[in-house]
């Protein structure tokens, strides 16, 4: 039985290369999101307007984002931690820009030194020249669940914060289990606490599988009335300031997993296998 549409956000490219080790050819990076076009996704995260100094993964974003064969309604996006990063991207044109957010003060200060007040102040001119050119902005909350550095973090903290970004004009906020130290009660308390200040069509789910629990996590998100969730193809992910996190929940087995359910994601599952096994490779 059909149970509606399901979106995976493809955040492979981005999320899921920054971490890798081998420095991975811009050429490789291009051919891999091609291959995610011709897959079927809507939005596919290939670029990283951030330092080369803190994550030399993504130097070369501004030539991906020129070399990608673009499909007609895909958004190409690009991560934007500052006025200069988002001013990069529009540049090299990315179709919509992301920032992010810690809810815990612990990673924030280690990931971008900055409290969680300053970080969301930093956003204010991106989000006012991002209406200014019409283009969209996500914003991602990183340690909803816990945090290395502080441990667990309060659903209300995450509401306070999600409702901030929200109401600054980002269009979608995705919640990270940055860790993987989500359970399906953490992650329905969090959601709950969230989804009374943020509309629910306007959350996704961003779960790391560290600890096994991804797509338990995801169905509980979807019993809630969570459609939207970022995967990293292959499996690919972590992050450089969380030690120990494994990958986002690997595509390839979300889109098995929700057409198992009954949901349409719109992807071929044959495309999505070969871009994982392409992935996998290009870890060296």
């Amino acid at each position: 039985m059909e149970a509606g549409f399901c979106e995976i956000f493809e955040v492979g490219p981005r999320d899921g290369l920054q971490n890798e080790p081998r420095d991975i050819p811009v050429t490789e990076k291009i051919a891999l999101v091609d291959a995610l076009s011709a897959a079927g996704f809507g939005r596919i995260e290939c670029a990283s307007f951030v330092s080369p100094k803190w994550v030399p993964q993504m130097a070369g974003s501004a030539e991906v984002l020129a070399g990608i064969k673009r499909k007609e309604g895909v958004r190409y996006s690009a991560l934007t931690p500052n006025m200069r990063g988002f001013t990069d991207a529009v540049a090299a044109g990315a179709d919509e820009v992301a920032v992010f957010a810690s809810a815990s003060e612990g990673f924030s200060r280690k990931n971008i030194n900055a409290s969680v007040a300053e970080s969301v102040e930093r956003f204010a001119p991106i989000l006012e020249q991002a209406r200014h050119d019409d283009l969209p902005v996500r914003a991602y909350i990183s340690c909803v669940i816990a945090c290395p550095y502080d441990g667990a973090v309060a659903p209300a903290a995450v509401a306070k914060l999600a409702d901030r970004l929200f109401a600054m004009g980002c269009y979608e906020i995705s919640l990270g289990d940055t860790i993987g130290a989500a359970t399906p009660d953490s992650i329905a308390r969090m959601l709950l606490a969230v989804r009374d200040v943020v509309p629910v069509g306007r959350l996704a789910g961003h779960y790391h599988d560290t600890g096994g629990l991804a797509l338990d996590n995801i169905d509980t998100s979807l019993s809630l009335g969570v459609r939207v969730f970022d995967a990293a193809v292959g499996g690919l992910g972590g992050c450089p300031y969380a030690p120990g996190a494994s990958g986002n929940v690997a595509t390839e087995v979300l889109a098995a997993h929700l057409a198992k359910l009954g949901y349409h994601t719109g992807v071929d599952l044959e495309a999505v296998k070969s871009a994982a096994a392409m992935a996998r490779a290009m870890r060296g």
